[in-house]
């Protein structure tokens, strides 16, 4: 079945529109009207925590030297805005680097981020300097 079904929807990893303007993914799945299950979406989430750890480990292998509740905030940061993002923020950066948890969360706190996303901004503020 798998097999007719890509033949005949293809098979497409990127959001499309589909011949009657429907949000399609994948292997002809109507965005639209079906969506996605919760179990799905928790896949899908999981694959990408997997991913952000992977650029983390790659573009700060010290991240890992953090506490986990410290962790979870790089993470939750990486997460929304890449590893390429967080790298914007140098002082909260050597910040964290330093040990320096207030000051990392002065940094945070102190960010077009934490205007955007201020509720965020203040979850992830008092986890870093309470650790």
């Amino acid at each position: 079945m798998l097999s007719l079904l890509i033949a005949d929807e293809g098979l497409r990893l990127k959001p499309y529109k589909d011949t009657v303007g429907k949000l399609t993914l994948g292997i002809g799945r109507n965005l639209d009207d079906v969506g996605i299950t919760e179990a799905e979406a928790k896949y899908l989430c999981l694959n990408d925590i997997a991913r952000v750890e992977r650029d983390l480990d790659r573009a700060l292998p010290w991240w890992r030297n953090l506490n986990e509740k410290r962790q979870l905030v790089v993470a939750s940061m990486a997460f929304q805005m890449g590893a390429g993002g967080l790298q914007g923020f140098p002082k909260f950066l050597a910040a964290l680097k330093r040990e320096d948890w207030p000051g990392a969360a002065a940094e945070m706190a102190d960010s077009l981020w934490a205007t955007q996303t201020p509720a965020r901004c203040g979850r992830l503020a008092k986890m870093m300097t309470e650790g």
